[in-house]
């Protein structure tokens, strides 16, 4: 458990804050894009539809990079369980900004940039699990589902860090709070096998 709580409060408000940050809104408006064209989401998928392939890399990155590099951070300065914290408060912020009025992106690639810091070599696979995934079936939605799905299925079983509780709480939310943000697209995709 952590030294000092206060840290922990502290390290989890900025952790939000940076997650907040909204690349995909900021590049649409230096690009006069309208991000309510394509799904209306505010990630990398969209910026991918509506200002094409390059800008949604760019996004992507940017956001991978918001989940990583506090989580990191906290990691190195702080303790493991702090780094948990700050990784969720990230996705939180990025599926909740405030300044978006709580309508943030997926949390896809934050989740994946707070993996990587924590599982380094888990995310890495988690990474290329996606990658096959969306090869095989052209469906990002699909792809992260199953991302999500596999994180959780390993914070569940596998063997982690101490601290080994909070690693499997915090991964377990992780993917279920990537898996609520699709839930448009599960429910599409169940109305199309039924119909």
């Amino acid at each position: 458990m952590p030294e000092s709580w206060i840290v922990v409060a502290v390290a989890a408000v900025l952790g939000f804050f940076v997650g907040s940050i909204n690349p995909a809104t900021i590049i649409a408006r230096t690009r006069h894009a309208d991000l309510r064209q394509g799904s209306g989401n505010p990630g990398a998928t969209n910026v991918g539809r509506v200002l094409g392939l390059r800008w949604g890399v760019v996004v992507g990155l940017l956001d991978v990079l918001k989940g990583l590099l506090p989580t990191l951070l906290a990691l190195l300065l702080f303790d493991r369980f702090t780094a948990y914290v700050v990784g969720l408060a990230t996705v939180l912020g990025h599926v909740l900004s405030p300044f978006l009025r709580g309508r943030g992106g997926k949390g896809v690639a934050t989740s994946l940039g707070a993996v990587l810091a924590v599982f380094p070599w888990f995310g890495l696979g988690m990474l290329a699990f996606f990658g096959l995934m969306l090869w095989r079936t052209r469906w990002v939605a699909g792809s992260s589902l199953a991302a999500a799905a596999l994180l959780g299925l390993y914070a569940g079983f596998a063997p982690l860090p101490d601290p080994v509780a909070a690693g499997r709480l915090w991964g377990i939310t992780i993917a279920l709070v990537v898996i609520v943000r699709h839930h448009e697209n599960i429910r599409s995709w169940v109305q199309r096998r039924l119909a």
